[in-house]
Parts: C-alpha cells; sequence; structure tokens
C-alpha cells in the first residue's frame, strides 16, 4: 500500500506547457468578452469578427482592472477603467486615451498578454505556459502542438458534450475518472449494471508517450453497452481502447465493424480545491434506434452527473485531511498517474528525457 500524496500540492505541481478545455465554444458569441479560470489564472476569452476565437490574461497591465468587464468590438479590447485597447489576437496595446501629443510612451512595447487559442469539437482550448516570473511582463506565448480532437472514424456522426464542476483537487478528478473499481457502486442502475454484477477482470496495459493505454479489448460482459452493441457486430470483434495521456485527458474509443463511439475527456485545473470536467463524444451508433442519439446523451448525462455528486461527497470527508492509501491492483493506475507527473516535471527541471513509469506491457486483475 503507499499514502495518497498530498492532496493541497503546490503550484508547482500544476503542469504547465499543455493545452487546457477553457469553455464551450457556443457560450462565446462574436464581439463578447467572457472570463475564464483555469490553474489559477484568470483569462478573458473572446471571438472576433471573423469568428476566431482568442484569449488574454484577463487584467489590464495598467491598473490590473479586469478585461473582461470591458469592451470589444469584434478587433481591439477597451479597458472600462482608463480606455487602454489592446489588439485580440496579441495582446499587443494599441492607444492609451490619456496620454498627450508629446509624450513619447511607445505604446507598442506594452502587452496584455494573450495565449494560443483554438476551438475544436465544440470546446475552446487554451494553451498555458509557464506562469511569468512575479511582476515581470506578459508576452505572447507559442505551443509546438495544435490542440486536442476527438479522434473520428467519418465524416457522418453526431456529437454532443457535458461539462461539470467538481469541488476538489485536479489530482482526484483525474484518478476518479481513472478509477476501475467504483463503476458498480456508483454507475447503479437497472438498465446499466448493479454491484451484484461484480466479477473478476483481467486487462492489459502498455506505455504510450506520455501515457498509458487500456489495450484493445471486449468491453465488460456486465454493462448494459456491450449487449447493445452486439446488435452492430460480433461480440468477438467489438473492441474498447482506453488512453490516459498528462496532463489531463482520458480518451476512449469503442469499435463494432464500420460502428464506433469515441470520447475525449478532460480534468481541468481551476484553483487547488475546484476542477471541472468535460466531456466530448461523437459517434455513429444507434441512428437507426427510436430515440437512440436522446438515449444516448441521457446515459452520457447520467454518467457524468453520478460522478460529480460522487466528488461532492467526497470533499467533505477531504475537508478532514484523511490519512489516504492506494492498492494494487485497482488502483495502480492512479499510481502511474502521480509517476507520470512526477516524471514530466523532473525531465522539465533537468532538460533530460522523461522516464516512463511503465517499462512495458503490464497485465492488472480487480474486481467490479
Amino acid at each position: 500500500m503507499e499514502q495518497f500524496p498530498d492532496r493541497q500540492a503546490p503550484d508547482s505541481q500544476w503542469l504547465y506547457g499543455f493545452w487546457y478545455r477553457a469553455m464551450p465554444g457556443e457560450k462565446v458569441g462574436p464581439s463578447e468578452l467572457h472570463p475564464a479560470h483555469v490553474l489559477d489564472t484568470p483569462l478573458v476569452v473572446g471571438r472576433d469578427l471573423q469568428g476566431r476565437v482568442f484569449a488574454m490574461n484577463d487584467a489590464c497591465p495598467h491598473r490590473g482592472m479586469p478585461l473582461s468587464c470591458g469592451w470589444f468590438d469584434g478587433e481591439q479590447v477597451e479597458c472600462s477603467y482608463h480606455g487602454w485597447k489592446f489588439d485580440a489576437r496579441t495582446g499587443q496595446c494599441q492607444s492609451i486615451p490619456s496620454l498627450t501629443a508629446d509624450q513619447k510612451l511607445k505604446v507598442d512595447r506594452i502587452y496584455a498578454g494573450s495565449y494560443p487559442c483554438e476551438e475544436h469539437d465544440r470546446y475552446i482550448w487554451v494553451y498555458l505556459p509557464e506562469p511569468p516570473a512575479p511582476g515581470a511582463a506578459f508576452i505572447r506565448a507559442e505551443s509546438a502542438c495544435p490542440a486536442p480532437q476527438v479522434e473520428k472514424f467519418g465524416k457522418k456522426f453526431q456529437t454532443a458534450y457535458l461539462t461539470a464542476d467538481m469541488p476538489v483537487s485536479v489530482d482526484h478528478g483525474i484518478i476518479g475518472l481513472m478509477d476501475p473499481a467504483h463503476g458498480p457502486f456508483v454507475h447503479q442502475a437497472w438498465w446499466w449494471r448493479s454491484r451484484h454484477s461484480i466479477h473478476e477482470k483481467k486487462k492489459d496495459f502498455e506505455p504510450i508517450p506520455n501515457g498509458f493505454r487500456m489495450s484493445a479489448h471486449t468491453p465488460s460482459s456486465n454493462s448494459a453497452p456491450y449487449k447493445l452493441l452486439r446488435m452492430y457486430a460480433d461480440a468477438d470483434s467489438i473492441t474498447t481502447t482506453i488512453d490516459f495521456v498528462l496532463p489531463n485527458m482520458r480518451t476512449e474509443t469503442i469499435r463494432a465493424g464500420k460502428y464506433w463511439f469515441s470520447s475525449l475527456t478532460t480534468v481541468t485545473p481551476i484553483t487547488h480545491s475546484h476542477c471541472r470536467i468535460d466531456v466530448v463524444a461523437c459517434w455513429n451508433i444507434f441512428n437507426w434506434v427510436p430515440f437512440g442519439s436522446a438515449l444516448l446523451k441521457f446515459v452520457f448525462a447520467k454518467f457524468v452527473e453520478q460522478d460529480r455528486h460522487t466528488m461532492e461527497l467526497q470533499s467533505k470527508g477531504l475537508k478532514h485531511n484523511p490519512h489516504l492509501i492506494l492498492i494494487d491492483d485497482a488502483d495502480r493506475p492512479a499510481k502511474w498517474y502521480f509517476s507520470l507527473k512526477s516524471a514530466h516535471l523532473e525531465a522539465k527541471r533537468t532538460g533530460g528525457e522523461m522516464k516512463h513509469p511503465l517499462a512495458g506491457p503490464v497485465t492488472l486483475k480487480w474486481r467490479s
């Protein structure tokens, strides 16, 4: 057994230099400004006249007024305090109304700070670099890779998303997301499964860059979707693959012949005691079943709500800072997560290559 790591992890344990979901794209209309919080970083998110999304530091570099309280004409963000204007794409200052003609301040050297921002699969993603030193000026961040997307296996599919706030740290949110043993207790329903269906399971895992994979396997025989999927393909040909990749991503892919279901779930750190789970799913199954898509969305929403409610209850126990332990084999994915996180931070500190906690394929067993 291992003692659970400190649930109130310091700032150094947050993972910068990754893309994070900021908010659903449909919440941001043209020429609107919306505040967002990621890794305790205040952001202002908007959409310009061309429909492109952007993200800036939500504080005017003059006196710290939140820029989300200002105005946006589709091109420039104007601070509501003194009218300073900033280019929405770059964060560069464009004008300072209080300056007189003979004052030679180089306005274009002032930046509010902007972040790479992309919109995919109905979500706005923001790239969060290492924060600047205290008192240092903001500069425009750059990302070497694009924001993640849900994997798709055809041009015709349906999409749905769900979001839920969790009153726990990001670590508890993530290991709850990958926990293989809570299903029969948290996700009970007559149409899904019950605790009486618990049986031993054995799954193969393998290392992948920045994460690990539950190798392709036949879905659990005690879940209702598995029984429905047998209408599409032979039971032995139905496969599920689940990946976890730093900093916070869980992907699941189910294949049944030409039919498929794919999802990308993230747990975003908002503050040290607050995170948010966001799920986007794409699929081309159950289209011929009456109300099939509505039924799938219902199950989808029920799952997320059950997890949210569980985290809400868990937060009450965590307030008392109890002694926590992790066990084998059911908690091994949680141990891998913490090891991956530590290895990433150590590699960043030393500039060396990240040492992966999985040397090769591993088989785990548990009951659920």
